[in-house]
């Protein structure tokens, strides 16, 4: 469903993807870990072209990211607008931040995107709006506006609207990472039940015992590199770097502190 192939990206001088490739099979889920500033992030903007990068391929559901004819060089074209706005409908992405539209109501926003860029008719599109808002447990929020809603709600709103573009794969990045801790459970829920559902899904977080639970694979990240790949319960127990080691302390210390 997904395939990043020879990735790098660099800003100005600094190197943030060395060289990437990996694949996502459909349904599954993997998670991205390592420390700040690793390229998790700056890797799921590349998927949705959110960021332009200077080498390599990325294809979702057999589609070029993009640019076309061939990885690098003279015959490689940066694709048209028509064409990354087509591939970002089937690539979700939701932000730690909501970016919700404050003036419009959670079910309004949710509608947005089907209506404006699928064209569905208002009626079907608030229909399956209201659906999602269900699936994410606000049906009973639809006519509230973002103001009215805590953080862990905005950011499932976020997630409904993400997914009324029926998308093919879905990019999660830090989604917990801007709420208060009370609230961080019930947006892991939600991204629980789009697995048991079986979305295909790419997760940059920092919640290691989710990971564990829900991730099919565990990409570690460090200075722009994997450097660990593998079942969660594999590469938890067996590391084979000490940089990963080191890392998952450092969590475990600090989940105890809490």
């Amino acid at each position: 469903m997904i395939e990043v192939k020879g990735v790098s990206k660099s800003f100005g001088s600094n190197q943030v993807l060395k060289d990437i490739s990996f694949d996502v099979k459909e349904g599954e889920v993997v998670v991205l870990v390592g420390p700040s500033g690793s390229g998790k992030s700056t890797l799921l903007r590349c998927i949705n072209f959110l960021e332009e990068f200077q080498a390599g391929e990325i294809l979702v559901d057999g589609a070029a990211v993009g640019y076309s004819g061939g990885t690098s060089g003279p015959s490689r074209r940066r694709q048209s607008e028509a064409d990354v706005a087509n591939l970002r409908t089937k690539a979700g992405m939701v932000f730690q931040n909501y970016n919700l539209f404050p003036h419009k109501t959670a079910i309004e926003n949710v509608m947005m995107g089907p209506v404006l860029v699928n064209k569905d008719s208002k009626a079907d599109a608030r229909a399956h709006g209201l659906e999602l808002l269900a699936k994410v447990g606000l049906k009973d929020r639809a006519d509230h506006f973002p103001s009215q809603l805590s953080g862990g709600q905005q950011q499932r709103v976020a997630i409904a609207r993400a997914l009324a573009m029926r998308p093919k794969v879905m990019l999660f990045d830090e989604v917990t990472s801007a709420l208060d801790p009370e609230l961080v459970d019930e947006v892991l829920k939600t991204l629980r039940d789009l697995s048991n559902e079986g979305m295909t899904m790419i997760i940059v977080t920092h919640e290691m015992q989710f990971a564990r639970d829900v991730a099919d694979r565990l990409l570690f990240f460090y200075q722009g590199v994997i450097i660990e790949d593998g079942p969660p319960a594999e590469v938890f127990a067996n590391p084979k770097t000490e940089r990963f080691q080191t890392f998952v302390k450092r969590f475990q210390a600090n989940s105890h502190r809490g």
